[in-house]
């Protein structure tokens, strides 16, 4: 199955993250992320942050698990690898995601060849369909 897929669109970026569960489209997103920036497949597994996000919707769920890593990249200079044991909660009231995100810092040994700035609401989809499938714009 194809991780992701960039899209058409003026001046920002597009994609559409799948996977079998929503919890693997949303690990899938986190890679069509990160490699507007930086090759995954190229940084070293050497750091882990466990991480617990909380959102009113999936859609600010999806949001806030993605601008995580901005923000680990911002603050701590970390470069995502892979993300790992996803877990999505749906609560009354709220949804809940955790994850381990694994990777390395900043370093001469990775090339970063891009920048995101933030990951926004428009076009943003989400479907749970013999499968998942979700679709975020960024800006650059």
């Amino acid at each position: 199955m194809q991780k992701f897929l960039f899209l058409e669109h003026t001046g920002d970026a597009k994609f559409r993250a799948y996977g079998a569960t929503l919890e693997e489209a949303f690990a899938n997103a986190a890679l069509a992320l990160v490699s507007l920036m930086w090759d995954a497949s190229k940084v070293a597994d050497k750091k882990a942050y466990s991480v617990r996000i909380e959102g009113r919707d999936m859609e600010q769920l999806l949001s806030g698990f993605l601008e995580e890593i901005l923000y680990l990249l911002d603050t701590k200079d970390f470069l995502l690898a892979c993300v790992e044991k996803v877990r999505i909660t749906r609560g009354r009231k709220s949804c809940f995601l955790k994850a381990v995100f694994r990777g390395d810092e900043i370093s001469s040994a990775y090339e970063i060849f891009g920048e995101v700035k933030a990951v926004t609401y428009n076009e943003m989809e989400i479907q749970e369909n013999n499968g998942a499938e979700v679709q975020v714009v960024v800006d650059l």
